[in-house]
């Protein structure tokens, strides 16, 4: 499980002294509480790796926008700051599918469900996610299946 992973770092990080490490890995783990606190109320909770796949997708995410906009500003120390962190959230992600994959993937979702136009994007995405949504970038997955129904 990622979520053990996740908590081995954290006390090979406080053993070791890597502060910067520690703190990334302590962000990590206080998104899965807010996560694990919001799905309480919730009728179905999905598998825990999925969760946390999701979870840090979307920190790598944030934090891509963030670099971007600290570069735009002027700020490359906050911007490092971030990519640091963007290295140490990767660590915990599983592989992710090559640019190659994806397409055969899109391309075989596409064929299955008899998709032609973009109007029918959402069927593939929604089926590409629901396959292999925790080892691609559903932001440039989304791309690449517009294009391939163009």
């Amino acid at each position: 499980m990622i979520r053990d992973s996740i908590k081995a770092a954290q006390v090979a990080a406080m053993k070791s002294g890597d502060k910067a490490r520690l703190a990334a890995v302590r962000l990590i783990l206080a998104k899965l509480k807010d996560k694990d606190i919001e799905l309480r109320t919730a009728s179905s909770i999905p598998d825990d790796d999925v969760i946390v796949t999701d979870v840090l997708q979307k920190m790598v995410k944030q934090r891509r926008e963030s670099i971007a906009m600290y570069e735009q500003g002027g700020r490359p120390e906050l911007a490092a700051a971030e990519a640091a962190e963007v290295a140490v959230i990767e660590d915990f992600l599983p592989a992710q599918m090559g640019e190659d994959e994806v397409k055969a993937a899109i391309e075989a979702i596409k064929a299955e469900v008899g998709a032609t136009s973009i109007k029918d994007m959402g069927k593939v995405v929604g089926a590409l996610k629901a396959r292999h949504g925790t080892q691609i970038d559903m932001g440039k997955a989304s791309a690449l299946v517009k294009a391939a129904l163009a």
